[in-house]
């Protein structure tokens, strides 16, 4: 069966991000909600102004939204006569849902599949007394926000539910809407907010009864666990206090009585009164966190309830995790030490003793935690990385018993790689290879069948039957001398040793967040102008060299590709990136400018783009806007307007596609394009002083600080060749030159300086 037309049904965060990521696809899809009494469009209106967010689109462009119609249950009902699927998202209650079901067997075509979003109701209540032939086809899609970046869906089969359905809803969802499917079965939370919201709840719960703070928990429940940054208190402010709540709750009626989730399940006096006093989160600008009148950040004391100033804070424990790995956490005998200990110990506890209620493979869990909530390794990865044995030998020294699963593992692990396989565990002290749909290859597990032909401490090089592939792997995936050393050597290789062509891709969260601004500080910190030039004509030759190789070179990115990062991206002969992939330049937000051939390489994709001749002087405009500005372009397709991208460059739905399509490009190259960067016509002095004019104008408007008006007038000189004669021919050479010099002068300027120190310091971005 073929999805041509989606209809959903509730326009709140969830029903509006499903039609959102929809319409992505490039599918019809009607959003409707019950009608207004003035509007009867009010609420799906209000549902497509969510996915209109700047701050976080839930569509991809302008195109997108036009795959979109509003409508309500009164007036367009009929519009479910001739759809394929209908997502059902209105609130949780069971009565509510019913009374929709028994509107849609009467309206839909018998081949329809229906679908809720729930994650707190059975699937046998929702359709106990609906006809054989609802039952057959309805699933449960518990979809995750927000749903066009978070990549987990739970799908869950009922009894009589049609194999068929689940199949074409699991294609569909994971081909078009670029989903991690996860099948399910019908146990209680399922399985990423089962464990998930144990594992919030457990962190929250042991930070008041230790005493931490806000700030000193999530610098714990966070990177050196392998968990977003944004901890278990930032991500209860996220989420929003009150909601939060209101899932827990949801948890409690559910799960059974002896579920040891109930443990950590009590209101705190604390955040209940938050909640009444509007303190919820984000959303009402206060939380466990704020900011004050100034700008700057502020935390809650958890033992007064007053706000205090969130000074930056280093924990030497969690600076050590990140470095080497989540199991020195353990080793700590300081409260830090028993924080990590007891969120971890009790949270991968209670993901083994979930096994075999919620299947016999530990994968799926591992799946969802990953894909659901952005965890690096889900529970069972880590168990294996802290060590099965050191894990059950700590749980015997307090006393405590292990799941049968988890001790069932003794002196073993819950994967394992065999020869050109990678098998995990299941119960009974049986094997079964991780297998995943065709197409689908996710390098973090290829990696572990394989051996690096070079690698360093931030990179490697890994030789896949003939076909190099770069991966970066420093924190955020920052570039320095030791990353393009890597990349030299396996472009050498290429070369030399008769390989089909070369890879850049990681299977991280972000292909990488650019040249590490830290390296760029201890060079001028030393005053070390000539050492900072070598890197960065290394950096410059090594791009070059990827560009014009003789062999197919693909840059496959996802998350962010900023900076020295997307410079990298620019100089592959064809992208192949995610969807949701987020790329730009921008070095001028602290005090730079882009010097890994980013200036270059936007001038000369402009004047490709306008088709410019001799004259390039609207080309040095577009780069000139788009580098001061450091724009960046949250969609693949909003890239291509912005000349970051080329017409042969591809952007895929699902993630865990990139690398096999990556590839077929090898072995197939037709879609790859050479690089023809010509000598330019620069036009010179006139234009670099109507650019510097511009900028001066903009700072007594009070569009520009001061500085970056300095940054704008290198970005000129770069662009137009600054005060030459018009007419100059200058070539890419020439272009790289004036990137470095222009990098070097900023470098040495006190207001640059400010910001690098205020970005790695503070994690601000200052205007000065």
């Amino acid at each position: 069966m073929t999805i041509n037309k989606v209809v959903v049904i509730g326009a709140g965060t969830m029903g509006s991000g499903i039609a959102g990521q929809v319409a992505n696809a490039g599918i019809e899809v009607w959003l409707l909600d019950l009608p207004g009494a003035d509007k009867p469009n009010a609420l799906s209106e209000r549902g497509l102004e969510r996915l209109r967010n700047p701050d976080q689109p839930g569509l991809m462009s302008k195109q997108a939204e036009s795959f979109i119609h509003l409508g309500n249950t009164r007036d367009d009902f009929d519009q479910l006569a001739d759809c394929d699927w209908v997502a059902e998202a209105v609130v949780e209650r069971l009565d509510i849902k019913k009374d929709l079901y028994h509107r849609l067997d009467q309206v839909c075509r018998p081949h329809t599949i229906i679908s809720s979003n729930t994650s707190t109701i059975p699937i046998r209540l929702l359709v106990e007394d609906m006809p054989e032939s609802f039952r057959k086809r309805f699933a449960i899609t518990h979809f995750f926000n927000p749903v066009r970046f978070m990549r987990l869906l739970e799908l869950v089969h009922g009894i009589d539910t049609d194999p068929a359905i689940i199949d074409t809803l699991a294609d569909f969802c994971e081909q078009q809407l670029g989903k991690g499917v996860v099948p399910c079965l019908d146990t209680p939370g399922f399985l990423g907010n089962r464990v998930g919201v144990f594992a919030i709840q457990c962190a929250l719960h042991t930070a008041f009864d230790l005493g931490l703070s806000p700030m000193e928990a999530d610098a714990l429940f966070g990177r050196p666990m392998g968990i977003p940054k944004t901890g278990v208190f930032g991500l209860y402010d996220l989420i929003g206090i009150d909601l939060m709540s209101d899932v827990v709750q949801s948890l409690v009626k559910i799960l059974p009585q002896d579920d040891a989730f109930h443990q950590f399940s009590a209101k705190l006096p604390l955040m209940t009164r938050m909640i009444e006093n509007g303190q919820t989160g984000n959303k009402m600008g206060q939380g466990f966190y704020r900011q004050n009148n100034e700008g700057k950040r502020e935390v809650l004391n958890l033992n007064d309830g007053t706000y205090q100033a969130a000074s930056r804070l280093d924990l030497p424990i969690a600076k050590n995790a990140e470095l080497n790995g989540v199991k020195s956490l353990l080793d700590d005998d300081s409260v830090h030490g028993r924080f990590a200990w007891s969120v971890l110990s009790q949270t991968l506890c209670y993901a083994a003793s979930l096994i075999p209620e919620v299947g016999e493979n530990p994968l799926a869990i591992d799946d969802a935690m990953k894909l659901g909530y952005n965890w690096i390794k889900g529970p069972f990865e880590m168990l294996d990385e802290i060590g099965i044995d050191y894990f059950l030998m700590r749980l015997n020294r307090d006393q405590r018993s292990a799941p049968p699963f988890l001790a069932e593992a003794a002196n073993s692990s819950f994967y394992r790689s065999q020869p050109g396989q990678l098998q995990t565990r299941l119960i009974g002290q049986r094997w079964a290879p991780v297998n995943r749909p065709k197409g689908i290859i996710r390098f973090s597990e290829m990696r572990q069948t394989l051996k690096p032909e070079n690698d360093c401490a931030v990179a490697s090089w890994f030789d896949l039957d003939g076909i190099a592939l770069v991966e970066f792997h420093s924190k955020a995936n920052a570039l320095d001398g030791d990353s393009m050393a890597i990349l030299d050597d396996a472009s050498n290789a290429v070369e030399n040793k008769g390989l089909r062509g070369l890879i850049v891709h990681n299977d991280a969260q972000h292909f990488s967040c650019g040249v590490n601004l830290q390296l760029v500080r201890e060079f001028f910190r030393r005053e070390d102008m000539e050492g900072l030039d070598q890197f960065l004509n290394h950096f410059q030759n090594t791009a070059h060299a990827m560009a014009n190789a003789r062999f197919p070179v693909v840059a496959a990115p996802v998350g962010l590709s900023i900076g020295g990062g997307f410079e990298v991206v620019l100089h592959a002969k064809q992208v192949i990136c995610h969807a949701n992939s987020t790329m730009g330049l921008v070095e001028s937000m602290v005090g730079l400018v882009p010097s890994g051939g980013g200036c270059k390489e936007t001038l000369y994709r402009w004047v490709d783009n306008l088709q410019c001749g001799d004259d390039i002087s609207a080309a040095c405009w577009k780069a000139f806007m788009n580098l001061g500005y450091g724009k960046t372009a949250s969609s693949p397709i909003i890239a291509k307007d912005l000349a970051m991208l080329r017409e042969n460059d591809h952007y895929l739905m699902n993630r865990d596609r990139l690398l096999a399509l990556s590839m077929h490009a090898i072995d197939e190259p037709s879609g790859q394009k050479i690089f023809s960067r010509p000598p330019l016509s620069m036009p010179g002095k006139t234009l670099f002083n109507d650019m510097t004019e511009w900028l001066v104008s903009a700072e007594k408007q009070g569009a520009l600080m001061p500085h970056d008006v300095v940054v704008g007038t290198e970005l000129a000189r770069i662009v137009t060749g600054g005060e030459i004669e018009a007419g100059t021919q200058w070539s890419e050479r020439d272009l790289y030159d004036a990137e470095r010099r222009s990098f070097l002068k900023l470098v040495a300027s006190e207001a640059t300086r400010a910001r690098i120190d205020s970005m790695l310091d503070d994690g601000l971005t200052i205007r000065n």
